[in-house]
């Protein structure tokens, strides 16, 4: 009998929110996404003691400057847990720019294409790599440049309408709109605190941008994410892309159920109009308190797991000193 892990993968792309090397060889995802957060668990692994060792050791060799050094170990270790997981996966492995650079277009750029060119030394050649970057208006800037020089882009931390829209009109190959932190939110701020799967307020913001889409012809990649229960992404089932935790996963293995389809897309004959401009933009941010709050906490998360990977690095690189 087929379980409706199996069901999913008939219609939509399931990639793996995990560096688990094991936990991706047990799913077999197409894909796999990783980011701050999740290099900082996967660097208490032991698999990844050899790797974070060879990250260090190599910043070594690249700069007698401390500072300098631990910019290039943590690079490093991002791109050879990438190279590491990717050998796992048929498809694409997402990897994340540092946080800090979220409100600085031209620091996004140009650590974009620092670490495309040391996956280019690994042997990853740049069409198996998506850059994931913040959906700021400066960081989607710096993914309209970025994709127009063939470097893909995964825009994450994306809460409403208006980054899906400014995603699509800049050309971004993918976009990660979150669930689970968008219900997080409306639980901890509303009276209402259980939803059912078509009340999901995440929910019903992936299936808008999705129909939304369609109906505009976008080519941009709709990958929902930050799931809390398998009811999400049930819910979702025909979404171009999924990005589940091995949680999930395991609890879509073992449901027998039918899954029916509940994304299909709309007919594509609707011509968009003027592309949304900054000054809309942040203003329609203002106006959605969940979005605005939820980006800047995501971001301030991820930096700080950035600090904490990059404390784990120094520790290595002063008792090499």
């Amino acid at each position: 009998m087929s379980n409706q892990l199996e069901a999913l993968r008939e219609m939509t792309t399931v990639v793996a929110d995990t560096g688990d090397i094991e936990a991706i060889k047990k799913y077999q995802p197409v894909d796999a996404t990783t980011n701050p957060s999740l290099l900082l668990k996967a660097a208490s692994m032991p698999h990844y003691k050899d790797i974070i060792d060879d990250a260090v050791a190599w910043a070594r060799l690249q700069s007698k400057d401390s500072d300098q050094q631990l910019i290039d170990a943590a690079d490093m270790l991002s791109v050879l847990v990438g190279k590491e997981i990717s050998s796992s996966v048929p498809g694409r492995i997402s990897t994340e720019v540092d946080a800090r650079l979220s409100f600085d277009t031209e620091a996004t750029i140009e650590k974009a294409k620092r670490l495309v060119e040391l996956y280019s030394d690994e042997g990853i050649d740049k069409s198996r790599i998506l850059i994931k970057i913040a959906s700021t208006w400066e960081g989607i800037r710096a993914a309209e440049e970025l994709e127009k020089n063939g470097i893909h882009c995964n825009l994450t931390l994306l809460f409403n309408f208006a980054q899906a829209r400014a995603c699509a009109e800049a050309g971004v190959y993918l976009i990660s709109p979150f669930v689970g932190r968008i219900l997080d939110w409306y639980k901890a701020n509303t009276d209402k605190k259980e939803y059912t799967a078509q009340e999901d307020p995440g929910v019903q913001s992936v299936t808008e941008i999705y129909n939304y889409y369609k109906e505009y012809g976008y080519e941009t990649v709709v990958m929902g994410a930050s799931f809390r229960n398998i009811g999400e992404i049930q819910a979702l089932a025909g979404c171009d892309r999924l990005t589940i935790s091995p949680a999930l996963l395991e609890e879509l293995a073992n449901e027998t159920a039918e899954l029916p389809r509940q994304l299909t897309g709309k007919d594509n004959s609707k011509t968009p109009g003027d592309k949304i401009g900054e000054i809309e933009f942040r203003w329609m941010m203002n106006e959605d308190a969940m979005a605005t709050q939820k980006l800047a906490e995501g971001i301030r998360n991820f930096a700080a797991d950035q600090v904490k990977l990059e404390n784990t690095l120094k520790e290595k690189l002063d008792a090499q000193s």
